[in-house]
């Protein structure tokens, strides 16, 4: 059970909670692996979820039974990102998931803290894209950080900006990773999608929508 009176604190992951990027990292993946000749599914992408790039690639290079050098790698991943790039170009306020804007709005009205907590290294970009970046005061994406999810360093470096003890810190989360290192951050966390896929909430929600009367 949360109680919203004390919270002082959100953290958001991007993907998949503020906006529906997914797709995208999907449709280039896909494209990667069929390059590798490896038929990339979405029970893989799933997977994915959370996980870093480098973390991702090494995933799908296994799955495939592949080895790469580094050299290699790296020109893999580069090329993943330029077709990511090409595809969230036609991102707008349109793409933000139900529930966004008007919790991101509410969080303001309430004058409690916002920070994003997000592996995506294009995270300042899509923020932008989608209008919203002017909400955060404190951007934590994977160019921030060292470990990703289900290491907590992600959230408990948005505790440190925010300077909001981690028990004062909501964290909202659509991957099993991010709730297993908001939970080793000892905040508390929600679930946003499917039950059947997250596990460990404190709370679980469809979308945003359902959560902006709860402030």
């Amino acid at each position: 059970m949360i109680n919203y009176t004390t919270v002082k604190a959100v953290i958001f992951d991007l993907d998949g909670v503020l906006v529906d990027t997914a797709i995208y990292h999907f449709q280039a993946w896909s494209r990667l692996a069929a390059q590798l000749g490896y038929s990339f599914s979405l029970d893989d992408n799933e997977q994915l979820k959370g996980v870093s790039r480098i973390e991702s690639l090494e995933l799908i290079l296994k799955w495939a039974g592949l080895e790469k050098s580094e050299q290699e790698k790296a020109q893999l991943l580069q090329q993943k990102n330029q077709w990511y790039l090409e595809l969230i170009e036609q991102l707008s306020p349109a793409q933000l998931l139900p529930g966004s804007l008007a919790l991101l709005q509410r969080l303001r009205e309430k004058d409690i803290l916002i920070a994003l907590g997000s592996a995506s290294k294009n995270a300042l970009s899509i923020l932008q894209k989608t209008e919203i970046v002017g909400y955060f005061d404190a951007l934590i994406d994977g160019n921030a950080v060292q470990a990703s999810k289900p290491d907590p360093e992600v959230f408990l470096k948005g505790s440190e900006a925010l300077t909001i003890q981690p028990r004062y810190c909501l964290v909202l989360e659509d991957a099993q990773a991010g709730i297993d290192a908001a939970k080793a951050a000892q905040m508390r966390v929600i679930g946003v999608g499917k039950p059947e896929n997250l596990t460990g909430a404190d709370a679980l929600v469809e979308d945003l929508s359902e959560l902006v009367d709860r402030f």
